[in-house]
């Protein structure tokens, strides 16, 4: 079954869309890694924020946000693949559009400590001290931008 890629602002999602992407976070985020924390951050409404994620058959399978820092560097997060749909490279398909959609610019991500080797593969590099959020251990990491030609 083919995967089906989309990208837009809070201001162009519908409310199902939106339903169906809060699922699959908190179904993830706080059920299945047993962190309690609140989910609606207000990120996700602000006008630099893009939603990115992937369907299969009309469902959600995987999905992040890209958020826009104050000083205009994108950062990436709420990395997620559903549980029945991982181990299919949708997370690296997930990053490879992300990072397309960023562009040249630098970019930041917060990765859980496990997966910073997955984050490497893409060009992000450790850049800070490692600290545990909500019991999970995390590393900063960060991309630096190239340069205009």
């Amino acid at each position: 079954m083919p995967v089906e890629s989309h990208l837009a602002s809070f201001a162009e999602l519908d409310a199902r869309t939106f339903h169906d992407l809060l699922r699959l976070r908190i179904d993830v985020f706080v059920v299945e890694q047993s962190c309690p924390y609140p989910e609606l951050d207000g990120r996700d409404v602000e006008p630099g924020t893009r939603h990115l994620w992937l369907t299969r058959d009309g469902d959600v399978v995987a999905y992040l946000r890209i958020l826009a820092d104050p000083d205009g560097t994108a950062r990436i997060g709420r990395v997620v693949v559903a549980p029945a749909a991982r181990g299919a490279g949708l997370a690296g398909a997930l990053m490879r559009e992300a990072l397309a959609v960023v562009g040249d610019g630098p970019c930041v991500l917060e990765a859980q400590t496990h997966l910073v080797d997955f984050y490497a593969g893409h060009g992000f590099a450790v850049s800070g001290p490692g600290y545990v959020e909500d019991g999970i251990p995390h590393t900063p990491m960060r991309r630096e931008g190239r340069p205009a030609a």
